[in-house]
């Protein structure tokens, strides 16, 4: 009677997974392909540069600035938005033979040219060598950070389920980098803070459909690997909707309100949260089905008595 109430209102999720899989399959290979051909469109945080922000006092016009910024040292500038249609936002690429302030002053320059009241608000400036370390250090991190996981799952769970989950990890940061690579967005710091982010909320759902699948083998004693991987993701459904649905709030409205210089962030754990919710159940889950675990492997390892082998001298 047990068994049956178990599986009642059980959605059969595994049916279409060779399906969904193969798409994660073909989405992976060609985010691969899209970094090793467009690259990524580095941010000036890992490529030294100069920040200017302006403020007019009318709407600017940002195809007449760009017209304007004509001179060597300004050259390839991105001009943009920033928050208002009369908040100006110029990016400048470090160039040898020229020094930030001389880059500043031929952006005031084009800039007064379109308005004499124009304000230069902010000036930021990253060297190229420290771009270069933030490069470094942030690839580092991303790396330890994924060795320290596969530890942690390896511990945890049983070997089939760790490289399930290990597999997700990997699937869910490429398609967010592939993303960034295709549509070429600015990968910044903040950018790379939400694809670490991604990376922890993504083992997270995959750890709750873990700890359910290891419970039911120990539950579900005449059930199969297939209906007893069903019934956990079923049962933890209603929790990865709740917790993606209130996350999901969040993050479109900092995608949406945010503003520029958190879109980015925004946009990576928007990309991170709708793969790491159904790589959890259809990278993750299916491919620890498909290495074949079952309710032997999540049994605990009995430990042999000393003296257990021995014959007993009670009467």
């Amino acid at each position: 009677m047990m068994q049956l109430t178990a599986f009642k209102n059980t959605i059969d999720f595994l049916k279409h997974a060779k399906v969904i899989a193969a798409l994660s399959v073909l989405l992976t290979i060609a985010s691969v392909v899209c970094l090793g051909t467009k690259g990524i469109n580095w941010g000036l945080d890992f490529t030294g540069g100069t920040v200017v922000e302006l403020e007019f006092s009318k709407p600017a016009e940002l195809n007449a600035l760009r017209d304007n910024l004509t001179a060597d040292s300004v050259k390839g500038a991105v001009v943009q938005n920033f928050g208002s249609t009369r908040d100006i936002l110029v990016r400048l690429q470090a160039k040898e033979g020229f020094k930030s302030d001389v880059q500043v002053t031929e952006v005031m320059a084009a800039a007064q040219k379109l308005d004499p009241s124009v304000v230069q608000k902010r000036v930021e400036f990253v060297g190229p060598q420290v771009g270069k370390e933030l490069a470094e250090q942030g690839g580092l991190a991303v790396l330890v950070a994924l060795i320290c996981i596969l530890i942690y799952v390896s511990f945890r769970f049983e070997w089939r389920l760790a490289a399930g989950a290990v597999a997700s990890l990997a699937h869910d940061v490429i398609l967010t980098l592939g993303v960034f690579s295709l549509l070429q967005l600015e990968f910044d710091l903040t950018v790379l803070a939400g694809v670490l982010t991604v990376v922890g909320y993504s083992l997270n759902d995959t750890i709750v459909v873990y700890d359910r699948v290891r419970e039911n083998f120990l539950k579900m004693r005449k059930a199969t690997a297939y209906e007893v991987i069903n019934a956990s993701i079923t049962q933890t459904m209603s929790r990865t909707i709740i917790t993606t649905g209130t996350t999901l709030i969040t993050v479109v409205a900092l995608f949406l309100k945010g503003g520029t210089m958190i879109h980015g962030f925004a946009t990576a754990l928007l990309m991170g949260i709708l793969f790491g919710t159904y790589s959890s159940i259809y990278v993750a889950s299916y491919m620890a089905y498909k290495l074949g675990v079952n309710r032997e492997h999540m049994m605990p390892v009995e430990v042999e008595k000393e003296g257990a082998d021995q014959p007993s001298i009670m009467p």
